[in-house]
């Protein structure tokens, strides 16, 4: 039986960079959004807890599916297994949006 893909995305958010691990992104029906649901969290160590990964936690406690700003993906990869996510703080000019042609309504 085929293994379920687990996907890395990495996203800027507020000044920081999250790295995220879901099970399922996918195209939003919401025009620029890529929906990202599924989320998958390591198991929590009892001798050692990360604070960036409790941030995660928290931040995605309770959410089913996510709606993420195309401009604001940094990556997705598809990895053989999760790994930790994390939130960093997004320094200097390591990280910028993907840039993306505004949208222009028509004149009708």
């Amino acid at each position: 039986m085929a293994k379920t893909p687990i996907f890395r995305v990495i996203f800027q958010n507020q000044g920081e960079v999250f790295e995220v691990y879901a099970r399922q992104i996918f195209q939003s029906e919401l025009w620029g959004f890529i929906e990202v649901e599924e989320f998958v969290f390591g198991e929590r160590s009892q001798l050692l807890v990360d604070p960036s990964e409790e941030k995660l936690k928290a931040a995605f406690e309770g959410v089913k599916r996510s709606y993420i700003p195309l401009n604001t993906i940094i990556r997705i990869d598809e990895v053989e297994k999760e790994g930790t996510g994390k939130v960093s703080e997004a320094k200097g000019d390591n990280v910028r949006p993907f840039p993306v042609m505004p949208h222009i309504p028509s004149r009708d």
